[in-house]
């Protein structure tokens, strides 16, 4: 049984991260965990509680929104096995440690493609999961 965690985020790259896996796995047994990060709320200033869980709320439905739509594409293509999981935090931290707990066998994650340039002054959630991973990372552009 392959086990695959593929990072999602709602994006074309995140989209083609899942059809690269279900190529993968044409042929195999697959459980693959669709994981979508968010941040943590961070807010400047003055902000009523009220207001404060009104927002968490919001992101918290936009994250059920990219979880749906993610899971019913990755059953289009075949990835039949494949369960959604949010999570809050930080994505090059939050991945592999999922990737960890689930025992995964890969992580798949789609790139934006910035220039090596971009990459070297913004820095790379891609290139900061692959530094935190502990199993190997599957980068589709």
């Amino acid at each position: 049984m392959l086990r695959l965690v593929i990072a999602v985020d709602g994006s074309e790259p995140s989209l083609r991260a899942i059809d690269a896996a279900a190529r993968l796995a044409k042929d195999a047994e697959v459980e693959a965990v669709l994981l979508n990060v968010r941040p943590g709320p961070s807010y400047h200033g003055d902000i009523s509680p009220r207001d404060y869980e009104r927002i968490g709320e919001q992101e918290r439905a936009h994250q059920d929104t990219v979880l749906a739509s993610a899971l019913t594409h990755a059953r289009l293509v075949g990835l039949e096995r494949a369960i959604g999981q949010a999570e809050t935090g930080t994505p090059e931290v939050d991945v592999p440690r999922v990737a960890t707990e689930r025992e995964a066998d890969l992580i798949v994650m789609g790139t934006r493609g910035l220039s090596s340039l971009g990459g070297l002054l913004l820095g790379s959630v891609a290139q900061r999961v692959v530094h935190h991973a502990t199993v190997p990372v599957l980068l589709v552009k």
